[in-house]
């Protein structure tokens, strides 16, 4: 019987995109693999990761190897002896016990070494920072220099950086790729994480326990940098916001003709001092931590805003019960605002941080973010009520502002 060549054709058609996904997964850019980690607990743990795969390749040649000799050397000729019925060999038996558990034996005192080693206390001078998981974002504290901020975490190069994890509401996982391990985040429990990253880099974060319908939208960015630059970091972190409150009271809306375009925002002129943020330059992000989740279309219109009118409009928005920024506000149900035009991303890792994606975000943050805590506050997407379009373009102008 001849197979006819288009099933052929077929088949192989059909097999192509299996082969492509396979050959993708070979290509050397995989920037959130644990394999190639900055750290010291990081690169024990891609070691043992890679010695159990090595590990379990030979186990598996040796074992098919012993599969494929079976079948050939065992298989039916016509005219042979018929088989014998083989009700048991004690060698056999002993064997296939016996090498397991030194296979086993080989993969259990490592890994229970690299355990005790990554469980250890860590070392004295350790940065604290303590991790706290919302649904769904990131508060991150570092209390040695009493400063507050969100979803984007900085650490210095090769200082040990201890962590203290816990969660606000349920379990959340906290896990940073390419600089180590994941650590659970458990209610009404401190879980702790540490090591000494070794890379200056930008790299990605997330969480790795399934925690409601946000889950896959609760990211973070972490940027390793220099100690000189992440004292300049702090410094800044610990001062109020650049944008000079002193325009809030003096901003009056101007008086403008029927139909004309709003006034373009305000230039505030910042010394080079207010410049130096420490903060990782937006221009210079790796690809892997620049987000390109699409901004919903019905959100999509902007229209420039003023940030002298918009920090009075924050004043007296429902922002104020929510968001602390220094000197302004106290609320601390959602993110701290203080620097806020200084983060590269908005809702946690999903956004880019400009102009464009704030107004959208103000407007309507649950369609922007499924399940997100943060109430709608655009008058034309609630119907009745809430922030005109204006109104949300100068607040999202001023927090821009807030370097």
């Amino acid at each position: 019987m001849t197979r006819h060549p288009r099933a052929r054709w077929r088949r192989f058609v059909s097999f192509a995109p299996l082969l492509v996904l396979a050959l993708a997964a070979c290509g050397p850019d995989v920037p959130n693999s644990i394999f190639g980690a900055h750290s010291e607990h990081g690169h024990q743990v891609d070691d043992l990761t890679r010695f159990l795969l090595e590990l379990g390749l030979g186990v598996f040649v040796f074992v098919e190897a012993l599969l494929i000799y079976a079948v050939f050397r065992y298989r039916h000729r016509e005219g042979g002896p018929p088989a014998q019925q083989i009700h048991g060999n004690t060698t056999l038996e002993i064997g296939w016990t016996f090498i397991p558990a030194v296979i086993l034996a080989f993969i259990a005192i490592p890994t229970v070494r690299l355990i005790f080693q990554t469980q250890a206390e860590a070392p004295a001078g350790s940065l604290q920072v303590e991790v706290i998981g919302h649904q769904w974002w990131w508060e991150f504290r570092y209390p040695e220099f009493n400063i507050v901020t969100a979803n984007e975490l900085y650490l210095p190069k090769g200082r040990a950086v201890n962590f203290s994890l816990r969660t606000n509401d349920v379990l959340h996982s906290f896990w940073m790729p390419q600089l180590n391990g994941k650590r659970d985040l458990i209610s009404n429990r401190t879980n702790h994480l540490w090591f000494t990253p070794d890379s200056i880099g930008a790299y990605n974060g997330f969480c790795a326990e399934f925690c409601g319908a946000s889950h896959a939208n609760m990211r973070f960015k972490v940027f390793v940098v220099s100690p000189e630059r992440f004292a300049q970091y702090v410094a800044h972190e610990q001062t109020p916001p650049v944008y000079p409150l002193a325009l809030d009271t003096a901003a009056k809306p101007a008086k403008v003709a029927k139909n004309a375009p709003p006034p373009p925002p305000p230039t505030i002129p910042l010394t080079q001092a207010q410049l130096n943020t420490g903060t990782w330059p937006t221009d210079s992000l790796p690809r892997w931590v620049v987000p390109a989740t699409p901004l919903p279309a019905m959100l999509a219109d902007t229209m420039p805003g003023d940030a002298a009118r918009g920090a009075a409009t924050f004043k007296t928005a429902p922002c104020i019960a929510c968001h602390t920024i220094q000197g302004v506000s106290a609320g601390v149900i959602g993110p701290n605002l203080t620097h806020v035009g200084s983060r590269t991303t908005i809702a946690a890792g999903l956004y880019p941080n400009d102009h464009a994606h704030l107004v959208a975000w103000i407007m309507d943050a649950p369609v922007m973010k499924p399940g997100s805590q943060m109430m709608t506050l655009g008058q034309r997407m609630m119907g009745t009520g809430g922030l005109t379009d204006q109104q949300i373009a100068d607040i999202a102008a001023y927090l821009s502002a807030l370097k």
